[in-house]
C-alpha cells in the first residue's frame, strides 16, 4: 500500500474500497473479500443505505480498528449545524465506531450555501472533539472552496471529486493541491466500457503486462489521487489491489491525460 499525508499529518491509504450500491445482502461477502485482498480503507456514506451492514462486516472481520481507515459523508437532507451533528452520531452508531478517520460534506448546497457553511462548522466541532481524525468535502468547485475558506477555521483536508481519464480535473486538482487539500477520485475507472476499451490505455496495459483497469488505477495513484474502486466480482477486487508493483512513465501519464473530454459520467456539480 502507498499512503499520502493529509495537511494535519494523518496518513490516508491511496487505495480504498467503495461501498456505493452494494446491496445490504451482499455487504458481508463484499467486505470480507476486500479485507482478504488487503483493503483497509473503506469509503462509506449515509445515503448509500448500508452503513449498518458495513459496520457489522468490518467488526466481524477481526481487523483492529487502528488498522482501518473509514470515511463517511453527511447527506444533503441533513445539512445544517445541529442536523449534521445528529447525522454524524447516527453514522457512528450504524458503523459501530467510536470515531471516523474522515468525514465529508457529500455535496455543496448550491441553492443555500449558508447551510453548507453551517454544516462545515459542525464538521469543525466534530474534528475539535476528536470524533473524526480529518474532515473534508466532496464535489466542491474552486469557487465553492474559496467561499468556504473565507469562514473556515479549519481548511478541508480532502476534496472528493469525479475523476477518470475522460475527466481529469487538472485545474481543480492543482487548486486543491496548492491549498493543502488531498484529491480523492470517485468513479476512478469511469464507466468501464468507455475507458477500458480505449486503444491508448490498452497499449499501455500490454506494455506493463497489466489490465486496462489496473493501468487506469495506477494512473490515478501516480497523479496523486486517492481512489476507491468498487466491484462485486472477487477477481476484480483482487486485481484492483494489485497495482503497487509498477509505475507509469511520464509519457504514459501524459497520454492518458490527453484523453480528457471534460466528460461527467455522474452528476454535474
Amino acid at each position: 500500500m502507498e499512503f499520502q499525508k493529509l495537511s494535519n499529518g494523518v496518513s490516508i491509504p491511496m487505495l480504498g474500497f467503495g461501498t456505493y450500491q452494494i446491496k445490504k445482502s451482499e455487504v458481508a461477502d463484499a467486505i470480507k473479500g476486500a479485507i482478504d485482498a488487503g483493503y483497509r480503507h473503506f469509503d462509506c456514506a449515509h445515503i448509500y443505505g448500508n452503513e449498518v451492514e458495513v459496520g457489522k462486516a468490518l467488526k466481524d472481520s477481526g481487523v483492529k480498528r487502528e488498522d482501518l481507515f473509514i470515511t463517511s459523508k453527511v447527506w444533503n437532507a441533513d445539512q445544517g449545524y445541529d442536523s449534521t451533528l445528529a447525522a454524524f452520531d447516527k453514522t457512528l452508531s450504524d458503523l459501530q465506531l467510536d470515531y471516523l478517520d474522515l468525514y465529508l460534506i457529500h455535496w455543496p448546497n448550491e441553492d443555500n450555501f449558508q447551510l453548507t457553511l453551517d454544516t462545515w462548522k459542525a464538521l469543525e466541532k466534530i474534528y475539535a472533539d476528536g470524533k473524526a481524525k480529518a474532515i473534508g468535502v466532496s464535489n466542491f468547485s474552486e469557487e465553492q472552496l474559496k467561499k468556504l475558506f473565507a469562514v473556515a477555521k479549519v481548511k478541508p483536508m480532502v476534496n472528493q471529486i469525479e475523476r477518470h481519464p475522460l475527466k481529469t480535473q487538472v485545474e481543480l486538482a492543482k487548486f486543491d493541491k496548492d491549498n493543502g487539500i488531498v484529491n480523492e477520485g470517485y468513479s476512478p475507472i469511469g464507466h468501464g466500457h468507455l475507458v477500458l476499451q480505449n486503444e491508448t490505455i490498452n497499449k499501455i496495459a500490454k506494455a506493463h503486462n497489466k489490465s486496462a483497469a489496473q493501468v487506469v488505477l495506477r494512473w490515478q495513484v501516480d497523479t496523486g489521487f486517492v481512489i476507491f474502486p468498487k466491484s462485486s466480482n472477487p477477481e476484480h477486487v483482487k486485481a484492483n489491489f494489485d497495482i503497487f508493483d509498477f509505475n507509469l512513465t511520464d509519457d504514459e501519464i501524459k497520454e492518458i491525460n490527453g484523453l480528457d473530454e471534460n466528460k461527467h459520467l455522474n452528476y454535474d456539480n
